[in-house]
C-alpha cells in the first residue's frame, strides 16, 4: 500500500468517526467547543503515532497469547505521557477535557489500529496509518465541535461569531445536541458521497 493510500485512508475512507463509528464516546462529550476537539484530536493522535510506532517495532516480539494486553499497556503508558504534558503545559485544556484524557486508553480507534493494521505492517507504514487517523479523528472532531459551538454558542474558538439579534440553540451544546449534529453531518456526508458516486 502507498504512503499517499495509508494517509488518504484515514482521512477519508476510513474516517474513524464518519466512516467507522468508532470513539463516539470522546466524539460527543468533548465537541462542545473547537478548543476542546482540537486539543482531543491530537491528544489522540498523538498517542496513535507512538503506540503505533511501538506495537509495528514488537510486533514479532510479542506472544500472541498476550498480545491485546501488551497493547493496552503501551497505550496507557503514551496516554500517560500526553495527560502529563497537557497538566503541565496546558492546564486549563487538560482541566476541560477531564476524563477523556486517560479514557483514550480504552479508545476503540487506537486499539483497532494497533490490532488491524500496526501489528502487521513496518513501523513507517505504521507510524503513516496513527497519523492518518489520528488526522481523520481531529479533522472530524473540528468538524462537530464548530458546528455545536457556533450553534450552541454563538462562539468559534471562544469568540462571538454570531449578529446580537440571533440566539445560540444551547440544546445543540448538551449531551442531545452532539447526537443532533453529529447525524446531521453524517447525513450530509453520505448524501455528498451518494450524489458525487452516482455523477460518475
Amino acid at each position: 500500500m502507498k504512503k499517499q493510500s495509508i494517509l488518504a485512508n484515514g482521512i477519508l475512507f476510513e474516517n474513524p468517526t464518519f466512516v467507522q463509528l468508532l470513539g463516539m464516546c470522546p466524539t460527543l462529550a468533548v465537541t462542545t467547543t473547537l478548543q476542546n476537539g482540537f486539543g482531543m484530536g491530537l491528544s489522540a493522535t498523538a498517542v496513535l503515532i507512538m503506540s503505533n510506532i511501538l506495537v509495528s517495532a514488537l510486533r514479532k516480539i510479542i506472544p500472541d497469547k498476550v498480545r491485546i494486553a501488551a497493547y493496552v499497556v503501551i497505550i496507557a503508558t503514551f496516554v500517560t505521557i500526553v495527560q502529563m504534558v497537557l497538566q503541565a503545559f496546558v492546564p486549563s485544556l487538560y482541566a476541560s477535557l477531564g476524563i477523556f484524557i486517560p479514557l483514550i486508553v480504552v479508545n476503540c480507534i487506537i486499539l483497532a489500529r494497533a490490532e488491524a493494521f500496526a501489528s502487521k505492517n513496518s513501523v513507517g507504514k505504521s507510524a503513516l496509518d496513527g497519523l492518518g487517523m489520528g488526522l481523520g479523528f481531529t479533522a472530524a472532531l473540528c468538524v462537530i465541535s464548530t458546528v455545536r459551538e457556533i450553534i450552541g454558542q454563538g462562539t468559534i474558538w471562544g469568540i462571538s461569531v454570531v449578529a446580537a439579534p440571533l440566539e445560540p440553540i444551547a440544546i445543540i451544546g448538551m449531551p442531545p445536541g452532539g447526537f443532533i449534529a453529529l447525524g446531521i453531518i453524517i447525513a450530509t456526508i453520505n448524501a455528498i458521497v451518494k450524489k458525487r458516486g452516482g455523477n460518475k
